[in-house]
């Protein structure tokens, strides 16, 4: 089975923040996103603000406005680099660092271990692929293991910052 995450820290995240979403997921933190909602809403902010208040999430901005309405259950990232923002949620404590592949990237669901029939059916699962651990989605009907993409998000996440904040004073 997927390592499961030991903090319950849930997050929803601006439009903005795509690419974080993903991470955080792949590193095994239930995080919702904007972009699950309709666009063009003109309240969106508001909807956000009531969905993590009522969800008990953090939302996560780009929008230092947002983060001010939201009155300390959001976190306003400073940076558009998506391994800084990691590194800033790092340094606040409210996610640790690792890749659980708990998660789907995509739409937020639970991963499951994979069976037989699912590894064979889908047609980008490595051919040798019996000495692997495979994960699936019941609701995205995606394959996910940990090959060559999720080693290196692996090595992003485990030493890329940690190696830069080992040298800040």
């Amino acid at each position: 089975m997927p390592v499961e995450c030991q903090n319950d820290t849930r997050f929803i995240a601006d439009r903005m923040l795509g690419t974080l979403t993903r991470y955080l997921r792949f590193m095994g933190y239930d995080t919702e996103s904007a972009n699950s909602l309709e666009e063009g809403n003109t309240k969106e902010d508001t909807l956000l603000l009531g969905m993590a208040k009522e969800q008990h999430r953090i939302l996560l901005t780009r929008d230092a406005e947002l983060a001010r309405r939201a009155q300390g259950q959001a976190i306003y990232l400073r940076s558009e680099d998506v391994m800084d923002q990691v590194q800033q949620l790092i340094d606040y404590r409210v996610i640790e660092r690792r890749l659980t592949l708990s998660r789907c990237s995509l739409c937020n669901t639970k991963l499951r271990e994979a069976n037989t029939c699912e590894i064979e059916r889908t047609g980008y699962a490595p051919r040798d692929w019996r000495s692997t651990r495979f994960y699936w989605c019941e609701q995205c009907h995606k394959l996910y293991w940990n090959g060559s993409h999720g080693k290196q998000l692996e090595t992003r996440i485990g030493t890329e910052r940690n190696e830069e904040s080992n040298n800040l004073p």
